[in-house]
């Protein structure tokens, strides 16, 4: 039985996905209807497998979107099928992005540049700003699956380097690097959503989340300073000795020097197609990142004379890959649900009218000092910066906003930033544990709560600046 729910739960993700891209060119009633449908059976095979226990989040919003569409929408079937469709355009996205994972797997990239870069990352500062600076662009190919891969490669340069100071060295280094990815990468699907559902300028949302990224990164350095002295400890002399050992077994320079031009290559030609085709196509950015995706990653493998390779991933990611992402499907179903539901009731109205009453109370506070700590607030009940986006952004599209949409934009993904870094309850803070063995709570809060301020502080103080210029 287990088996047959596993193969149906499967097999309907893959045809709601296959649904969503066919519809988006060529819409047809009876097809959406079938998606629909689709997203439906996802939904059911996905409780089935994981259990009331496991399923308790969906669940609620399934059943308190489904109560509102029933109180407040016309017709129960049409808005409930709308719904369920609300949110296809970023399961689509969840879907094909892994797909970048496949090519980042075919050759020892991150390797070969960090060996290159050996003598940039010969001290405890320069060695934590490298790992923070590569998570970052790993994280554009992973996702946090960037988080336990690059955990291991640290591994292998500080392989007989153990304890909490070492693990708060390499956690913190991280974790940050991976939340601070939420306010400018575009394929992290919380940024794109963002972006997309308040219409703000792409590449200023970029330029804008990178010079905040990188303030971030330095902010990360200096506190991994103090964290060092608070230990009491001299981690250079450490690090300088085991990466003499670690290129003693290192490919020649030459190599090192391909790899990187061809990882930068691979970066350029995958941000910057995303990039052009936003400015020229009138296509939705949810769309043209999955697409420019899968075109990128068949030419990848038809140019590296490896088509079997990209037939064989897209079997194992079919059989192995689909089913574990059901929980987070589900979810971005529900949401769908529930956000349908939510904008037949004027509760987005009610929210703001609630956010301008804080501001007339609280002396300086205004919507976008509030937003951040709203989605943290959510993150601590479990709710990831996804869901939260899709959630927040759903709201306050529906509203007018006396500000730039880039603002809005960075004050809410900034939000997602402090919920990762501050949340045990949220996948990057469990993947990290899961790595390096401590707690969600000690690689979470403890590690990070004085940067998450300072974070907080130093983002506002940008986004008020600039509403009042």
């Amino acid at each position: 039985m287990s088996s047959l729910i596993t193969r149906c739960l499967r097999l309907f993700i893959l045809l709601f996905a296959l649904l969503h891209f066919l519809t988006y060119f060529i819409e047809f009633s009876f097809l959406l209807q079938v998606q629909a449908l689709s997203g439906l059976m996802v939904l059911l095979f996905a409780g089935f497998r994981l259990g009331l226990k496991n399923f308790k989040l969906p669940l609620f919003l399934s059943v308190t979107g489904i109560t509102l569409i029933i109180v407040y929408s016309d017709t129960f079937l049409t808005g409930f099928e709308d719904g369920l469709l609300l949110m296809r355009n970023v399961i689509g996205l969840l879907i094909i992005v892994p797909l970048i994972g496949w090519v980042l797997r075919e050759e020892p990239y991150i390797e070969e540049m960090m060996g290159l870069a050996h003598k940039l990352l010969n001290t405890s500062r320069k060695l934590y700003f490298g790992i923070a600076s590569f998570t970052q662009i790993i994280s554009f190919f992973l996702l946090f699956g960037a988080i336990p891969m690059m955990y291991e490669f640290i591994n292998k340069i500080l392989k007989n380097q153990r304890g909490e100071v070492w693990e708060n060295f390499k956690g913190t280094a991280l974790l940050r690097a991976y939340a601070l990815t939420t306010v400018w990468v575009v394929t992290i699907p919380s940024f794109t959503i963002a972006v997309e559902t308040l219409n703000a300028s792409l590449w200023i949302t970029i330029l804008q989340g990178i010079v905040v990224s990188i303030c971030g990164v330095f902010l990360a350095a200096v506190f991994s300073y103090f964290e060092e002295k608070h230990y009491s400890i001299n981690l250079t002399e450490e690090i300088t000795a085991e990466m003499g050992t670690v290129l003693n077994h290192a490919s020649g320079k030459k190599e090192q020097i391909r790899k990187t031009l061809e990882f930068g290559f691979l970066f350029i030609s995958l941000f910057g197609t995303i990039f052009l085709l936003h400015a020229l196509v009138n296509i939705e950015l949810m769309m043209i990142i999955p697409v420019v995706i899968f075109v990128w990653a068949c030419l990848y493998y038809i140019i590296k004379r490896k088509p079997g390779n990209f037939l064989r991933e897209g079997k194992t990611y079919y059989m192995d890959g689909l089913v574990p992402q059901g929980y987070q499907f589900s979810v971005m179903l529900s949401v769908g649900i529930m956000i349908f539901g939510l904008n037949q009731t004027g509760f987005g109205t009610a929210i703001v009218d609630g956010m301008y009453y804080l501001q007339e109370t609280i002396p300086f506070a205004n919507i976008l000092l509030l937003l951040p700590l709203i989605v943290v607030i959510m993150g601590f009940m479990g709710l990831g910066p996804l869901t939260v986006m899709v959630l927040v952004t759903g709201i306050l599209n529906s509203i007018s906003l006396p500000y730039s949409p880039e603002l809005v934009v960075l004050s809410v993904t900034s939000g997602s930033v402090l919920s990762i870094l501050l949340s045990p309850l949220l996948m990057p803070t469990i993947v990290l544990s899961g790595t390096n063995g401590l707690s969600a709570f000690t690689n979470g809060l403890k590690f990070n709560y004085k940067y998450a301020i300072m974070m907080y502080a130093m983002v506002q103080v940008y986004v008020q600046l600039m509403i009042h210029l």
